[in-house]
């Protein structure tokens, strides 16, 4: 079967993700780590998984200007094109603008999916099969299309989507965007079961997705459409650095989806988790007998159980009489943490940019 050579596929690689430090620093973040020990970065498991649904050429990378070397050196057959450089990090809102306006000039009856570049999807034959299905539908129909994912548990960590249940195609109509509930709320959600978890994955038609942004972000639309003359030749450079920053920090959940009349979710179940935090890994990892999620091939455990270890393969560790921890280890930085207190990370993280030397972070 022949690709559509209209598919298009933005990647956002961005963030820092300092919830996984030690092992996530400002050098190489989360995306570009191999973190569940498979053998496979983050994002070069979501690059080949969306080789199955678009063209190689149609896949984009969006990411800090710093990360564009480690870009290129993780995904095998990415040209510099390819890879949209931020000068300044603005949120969601601005980087998929940007790569509008890229895309554009090139093809303007793409259809494009925009995905997060660190997501864990098991299910990999029932997510191309479902973008599949919102990608023809957004190629005759004039609406944005969100991923949504059938909710398990009453996750407080996720926003969560309502949609009108009378519909009986998979495809339903958006009632409400609600951002993280309580934990009453979302036992509700779920107990009702109209709700979907919010993926931060989206599908749409590139004219639908641009005439969102001239009704519902104007300014920042005008912002890049200043530069319509220059996407994809050696201007591009310029005007971005100059243009960029002038922008809204604003999430496209905020500036578009939450505003617009005809927004539609699937929903599905793909296996996926958003690996936010080291508690999120431990449900993906294999555990042993006493319930440890171990990756390192010389630890030796004694008395201990629930606990996550991370550590270099040769390194040789030895715990006792430890329960329910985080333990990890990385170029020469330490980490022991209460499992139900690694919220704390990011505090520690801050802690440490205000104290200590920026090897460090």
């Amino acid at each position: 079967m022949s690709m559509n050579k209209n598919n298009y596929c933005v990647i956002m690689a961005g963030g820092i993700g300092s919830r996984f430090w030690p092992m996530s620093r400002t050098e190489q973040p989360k995306q570009f780590l191999d973190i569940l020990g498979t053998g496979e970065t983050l994002i070069q498991q979501t690059y080949n998984r969306f080789k199955k649904i678009c063209p190689e050429q149609n896949i984009y990378i969006v990411t800090n200007e710093i990360y564009k070397d480690l870009t290129k050196s993780q995904l095998a057959g990415i040209t510099d094109e390819q890879i949209i450089c931020e000068p300044t990090m603005r949120n969601t809102a601005p980087c998929i603008a940007y790569a509008n306006y890229k895309i554009a000039n090139k093809n303007p009856e793409a259809n494009i999916i925009v995905a997060p570049s660190d997501h864990l999807i098991l299910k990999e034959d029932e997510f191309v099969r479902v973008m599949n299905l919102a990608l023809d539908h957004t190629s005759k129909n004039d609406d944005l299309v969100t991923l949504g994912i059938t909710p398990t548990r009453p996750d407080t960590g996720y926003g969560y989507i309502q949609y009108l249940e009378n519909i009986t195609s998979e495809i339903k109509a958006v009632k409400t965007f609600t951002e993280k509930p309580n934990l009453e709320k979302a036992q509700e959600f779920i107990a009702s079961g109209d709700f979907s978890w919010n993926s931060g994955m989206f599908i749409w038609s590139l004219k639908t997705i641009q005439k969102s942004f001239e009704t519902l972000l104007p300014k920042m639309d005008a912002i890049f459409k200043s530069g319509t003359d220059k996407y994809n030749t050696p201007a591009e450079y310029d005007f971005i650095q100059e243009a960029y920053p002038t922008c809204e920090n604003i999430s496209i959940d905020y500036g578009i989806m939450e505003g617009s009349p005809n927004v539609h979710v699937i929903s599905a179940d793909i296996g996926w988790s958003d690996l936010g935090t080291w508690g999120s890994i431990y449900t993906h990892l294999p555990l042993d007998n006493n319930k440890n999620a171990v990756v390192g091939d010389n630890v030796m455990l004694y008395n201990a159980a629930d606990n996550i270890v991370n550590v270099p393969k040769e390194k040789l560790v030895v715990l006792q009489g430890l329960n329910d921890y985080i333990v990890v280890e990385s170029d020469g930085i330490l980490l022991v943490c209460q499992k139900s207190e690694e919220q704390k990370i990011k505090q520690f993280v801050t802690d440490i940019k205000a104290t200590k030397d920026k090897k460090f972070y």
